[in-house]
């Protein structure tokens, strides 16, 4: 049985058959994506030519290590892929991101994408999502007002500031970190878009209709591919 890291390697790694010479590609932020970027520049180093796009900080600095060409979105406003992980994939491929707190640099880069591909094991697969705290990005100028105005919306009835070493953590773009936390999400759809039209609020982690393939792996070893419409 592959222990957790190795599952996530074994899924970086997998990714990697879907880079192709000279293309631009995003590149996602968290644990599992980790492996693939270190991956990725061993390929750099033997002569794969690529441009890449990071989506936060900790992706910057990994990337930058590996020896990987980095540019912004304004510079290179389109890609043909993006690799990322997630918190929750449901069916049909929608997803909830933002635990490490990069969820809008994530949402940009991914919706600048083509095609977005996540890597995860296979503990992220879920029937229904919500079961993870949904973040949501808010302005630090009357981010009380907004967890406020999310409860008595009753878009969610618990609703708390996220912290770090007893400080608001604050993401890569200034701002602060809303977690949702419910037990299912009936209708995500209609939750980000109700999210969204509260004024302070910058994005939501909820990813619908993005992904068109995940990459999952299993404590056996298998690799599946799952693709959404």
């Amino acid at each position: 049985m592959l222990s957790p890291e190795d599952i996530k390697k074994k899924v970086g790694i997998y990714a990697l058959n879907f880079v192709k010479p000279a293309m631009a590609i995003g590149l996602g932020t968290g644990s599992t994506v980790n492996w693939f970027i270190k991956e990725l520049g061993k390929m750099v180093e033997q002569g794969l030519e690529i441009k890449a796009v990071p989506s936060s900080r900790q992706t910057e600095q990994l990337a930058k290590e590996a020896g990987i060409s980095l540019y912004d979105l304004n510079e290179l406003t389109s890609l043909s892929l993006t690799i990322d992980g997630a918190d929750e994939i449901d069916p049909q491929g929608n997803l909830i991101k933002g635990g490490g707190g990069a969820l809008l640099q994530e949402k940009m880069v991914a919706s600048a994408s083509e095609e977005l591909i996540i890597i995860a094991d296979s503990s992220k697969l879920v029937k229904q999502p919500g079961k993870f705290p949904l973040p949501v990005e808010v302005i630090p100028f009357g981010y009380e007002m907004v967890r406020q105005k999310i409860i008595s919306s009753r878009l969610c009835r618990n609703v708390s500031l996220r912290r770090k070493n007893d400080q608001p953590f604050v993401t890569d773009h200034h701002h602060f970190i809303l977690d949702c936390a419910f037990e299912r999400i009936d209708d995500a759809a209609s939750l980000n878009i109700a999210l969204h039209l509260i004024p302070g609020v910058v994005e939501t982690g909820l990813f619908i209709h993005m992904a068109s393939k995940a990459i999952i792996g299993y404590e056996d070893g298998r690799v599946e591919v799952l693709s959404y419409g």
